[in-house]
């Protein structure tokens, strides 16, 4: 018995430190993409009030375009796990390319579609002074969608491969160009015109055709991969391939723009109230998405690990291997949960020097340390579905747990019982934990039919 013990302990010792190495490096990489925006930000507003909302109110509209359509590509990375531990190799190298085509097709309306949003600004009353500004800023970075679009998908197929450093060192790449880029197309340097925030889309744009040239290199490249012939020669889009990564695809990025969404309908909904609460939820929630970069890179990592198991035929070990992955997400979220409750001045005051805005983001930082855990546990519960290639029943999940729980609970607490931002986060807590519940029980019901078969 003792043996046995030792031995199970082992294989757990064995995956979570192989599930570090895949997960660690992308946990960097989102936040060092996570800095650039930050970048963006903390520039812009030496520039002008003006510029730094025009940034703010534009990427409020870039995101649910740019999360849906990553969202489909990124089935690239349990399509690939899976042929991996089948060793399915010549499929590997046509998922590589067919990934590659579907960028590209995303990336063509998604370009005209970021080019002609000012009817959507003038729906959502953005001041008349503003919307210049804010179009300008979208139709600069819509030159960089297709490289971007086509860097997500090298990047996707490599972590199906659990090859995700090349992301890490590419994204430092990315954050070292951003900032020079930004500082001589925002402030007009080196007989450059100065542009401001419509400066900072056209740097995001140099930024994504290095970041998608360098993965583009190493892809190549990268001497194991020459069995897959992924470059060998000029292919068209095959239906079969296409049809596989739309199918498992689709519902991902739908699933991942309704949970964007429900932030985003919360944010819109406390900007009704004062501007204090409207600046104390902007510093709980920033610091929350920086937490939730965590969780996110293991979900990515425990997506391939399952696919691997999954291709192999082996069940049982998928399901150990989510459970893993799970536990240790939901581990590290307890982590970041208490450093919220321990220090929420001492982090606040990173943000502002206004005491009134602190303490209402101490006091929303408390709920940040609720959801943080929810939250773990909704992204790696999904990203354990995401191997088994389960993905249209987990979009239902999650609008049922986003829209029809979340969002009205939001609204109820913070209208209808009047307790303000501090109850429209009580929302997204309710959402988050019941698709956290919701997907963990679907990957142990289907992981238990799998090894029954």
């Amino acid at each position: 018995m003792k043996i046995r013990d030792k031995t199970y302990q082992n294989e757990i010792k064995t995956e979570a430190r192989l599930l570090m190495k895949i997960g660690g490096p992308v946990i960097i990489a989102q936040l060092l993409q996570m800095s650039m925006s930050f970048v963006d930000t903390i520039m812009a507003g030496r520039l002008s009030p003006q510029d730094l909302a025009a940034i703010a109110v534009g990427t409020s509209v870039l995101m649910p375009v740019v999360v849906l359509c990553l969202g489909c590509m990124m089935a690239v990375t349990p399509i690939v796990a899976q042929n991996v531990g089948g060793r399915h190799f010549y499929q590997i190298g046509k998922n590589a390319r067919q990934v590659l085509w579907l960028g590209f097709i995303l990336a063509i309306p998604g370009f005209f579609i970021l080019r002609n949003l000012d009817f959507v600004f003038v729906a959502l009353q953005v001041t008349d002074e503003i919307i210049p500004i804010a179009s300008g800023y979208l139709r600069a970075i819509s030159w960089g969608i297709f490289p971007a679009f086509a860097y997500a998908a090298l990047r996707y197929f490599n972590e199906g491969l659990s090859v995700t450093r090349p992301a890490m060192y590419i994204a430092i790449i990315g954050t070292l160009v951003n900032i020079p880029a930004n500082y001589v197309l925002m402030f007009g340097k080196f007989g450059f015109p100065q542009l401001g925030a419509v400066g900072t889309g056209y740097a995001s744009s140099i930024v994504f055709t290095i970041m998608f040239l360098a993965m583009l290199w190493f892809t190549a490249s990268h001497k194991p991969y020459k069995r897959f012939d992924i470059f060998g020669k000029f292919r068209w889009p095959e239906k079969k391939y296409l049809s596989e990564l739309v199918k498992v695809g689709t519902p991902i990025g739908i699933s991942s723009s309704m949970e964007v969404s429900m932030f985003a309908v919360v944010s819109l909904l406390i900007s009704t109230l004062s501007t204090l609460e409207i600046a104390g939820h902007q510093v709980a929630i920033n610091i929350a998405s920086i937490c939730f970069m965590i969780p996110l890179g293991l979900s990515i990592a425990i997506s391939a690990r399952v696919g691997n198991s999954i291709g192999k035929g082996r069940p049982e070990e998928a399901r150990f291997r989510g459970y893993i992955g799970v536990a240790i997400s939901t581990f590290f979220m307890i982590c970041t949960a208490s450093v919220l409750v321990l220090f929420p001045e001492t982090i606040s005051s990173i943000y502002t020097n206004d005491e009134e805005v602190i303490a209402i983001a101490v006091q929303l930082l408390a709920f940040a340390a609720i959801f943080q855990i929810s939250d773990g546990l909704q992204v790696s519960g999904f990203g354990a579905l995401r191997g088994l290639k389960d993905t249209k029943v987990p979009m239902y999940v999650n609008l049922v747990a986003y829209w029809v729980i979340g969002i009205p609970v939001a609204y109820l607490l913070g209208f209808t019982f009047e307790y303000g931002a501090p109850g429209f986060w009580g929302g997204l807590i309710a959402g988050l934990t019941a698709a956290g519940i919701m997907h963990n029980i679907r990957f142990y019901l289907l992981t238990k039919k799998l090894a029954n078969k």
